[in-house]
């Protein structure tokens, strides 16, 4: 209670800046060399680029990325002042503090709280290029070769539920990502 009511006492917030697409990383890093260089530290803590891990699996082969939460964001730990603001402000490709008007909306407390533990989440989530009623290839396992539709996809597990039509009729078969090709 006593460390909140002296993060409250020294104006110290969370604020998202809106980048150019793409270039979150470039201003990441031109904004902590900008702090450095004009020793803006006692007023700018923070710069981070919201990033999760996911699985992506891709022509039958699993790898673990860094996907950007927000593209386009980028989030920053600062104390709002004329120097800092400008520091900021004009750090290339950084084309404006996300709020309404002039001055920058702090994001609260809790939403930083909840961004960053999904940041630290070191489980990565799936990500695979089909969904429920597609049809797909079965391309290892017992039912290799055979044809079915996704009828269920479990994006925590990594498996989906393929309907395969064994002896006439449709049974459903549990698979992983990695076991299926997307026909068409």
């Amino acid at each position: 209670m006593e460390q909140e009511a002296e993060q409250k006492t020294d104006g110290r917030a969370w604020y998202v800046l809106h980048t150019y697409s793409g270039y979150e990383d470039n201003v990441a890093r031109n904004l902590r060399q900008r702090i450095e260089s004009m020793s803006m530290d006692d007023k700018i803590f923070q710069v981070i680029v919201p990033r999760e891990k996911k699985i992506r699996v891709r022509n039958g082969k699993r790898r673990t990325i860094d996907e950007r939460l927000f593209p386009g964001y980028v989030l920053v730990e600062m104390i709002v002042t004329e120097d800092s603001w400008y520091v900021v402000r004009n750090t290339p490709n950084v084309t404006g503090f996300v709020g309404s008007g002039v001055t920058p909306t702090p994001v609260s407390k809790e939403e930083i709280d909840r961004l960053l533990s999904r940041m630290g989440d070191d489980e990565p989530k799936y990500k695979i290029d089909v969904i429920e009623g597609d049809s797909v290839r079965i391309m290892d396992g017992p039912f290799k070769d055979f044809e079915g539709k996704i009828s269920d996809v479990n994006d925590s597990k990594g498996t989906v539920k393929v309907l395969v039509n064994v002896f006439g009729r449709e049974t459903p078969v549990e698979l992983d990502f990695l076991q299926i090709k997307k026909e068409g």
